[in-house]
């Protein structure tokens, strides 16, 4: 007769998995473990300064503002963030090939990015390369160009080029502004050729915010409304 693991021990396995995996499926935990799923989420629970869980996946605490340490705005909302994340992360299958955008938002996609899925992965910002890097089973291709060091990203015809030879199912949008008159915006001008290029190449489209960003408008123009085929935030509904 099997028996269940001590909490520390648990809590040390469930650490070393992570150290090596990076994110991990809750059944998955509960299953190395050898404990209920509800047992892995009261533990997590109980430890939320070592271990977060959003959408059915396991990640260090630690994890959750990877990259993009540059912007001081990485620490608002991250729970939201990460939440909305949770969900974008969801809609990824078996062989797709994927753009993430850069921002502040998107390192929690990366970071949740599923361990046992064959994908690609698009991107053209240092922070996202950087986590998605340590992910054994995907492929990365990042874009080049010259390096803008206030978002952490390249831009350049270099990246619009190789951009151009790559198909792309689906595309993870960021954004610093959604208003249903003046439409979707960012910060930085320099980004919005990328986005475009990659919402051009794609066979689907989502835009990935938190909440906050409802309602406000930002410098840079890039789309529509319209032109996205789902806006994904923490909350269960949309009202732009």
């Amino acid at each position: 007769m099997s028996t269940s693991p001590l909490r520390p021990e648990r809590l040390n396995t469930l650490a070393k998995a992570l150290a090596e995996q990076g994110v991990m499926r809750l059944r998955d935990a509960a299953a190395l473990l050898n404990v209920s799923e509800m047992t892995v989420r009261r533990d997590i629970a109980a430890n939320a300064g070592q271990f977060a869980y959003f959408g059915g996946r396991i990640l260090r605490a630690s994890d959750l503002g990877a990259g993009y340490l540059i912007d001081r705005e990485q620490d608002k909302f991250s729970a939201a963030k990460a939440a909305a994340c949770a969900k974008a992360a969801s809609l990824i299958a078996e062989r797709d090939t994927v753009f993430i955008d850069c921002g502040t938002t998107t390192p929690f996609l990366a970071n949740l990015l599923p361990i046992d899925l064959d994908i690609t992965v698009v991107c053209y910002s240092l922070n996202i390369a950087q986590i998605v890097s340590r992910k054994a089973n995907v492929r990365m291709i990042l874009l080049g160009g010259a390096y803008h060091p206030s978002s952490a990203t390249f831009s350049g015809r270099e990246g619009l080029d190789a951009l151009s030879a790559i198909g792309v199912n689906k595309a993870f949008i960021s954004a610093g502004g959604v208003e249903r008159a003046r439409g979707v915006s960012c910060w930085n001008f320099h980004e919005v050729p990328i986005k475009q290029k990659a919402m051009s190449r794609a066979v689907e489209r989502h835009l990935v915010v938190d909440s906050s960003k409802i309602g406000k408008v930002m410098a840079a123009f890039f789309a529509r409304i319209e032109d996205f085929d789902s806006i994904i935030t923490e909350r269960p509904t949309v009202d732009v």
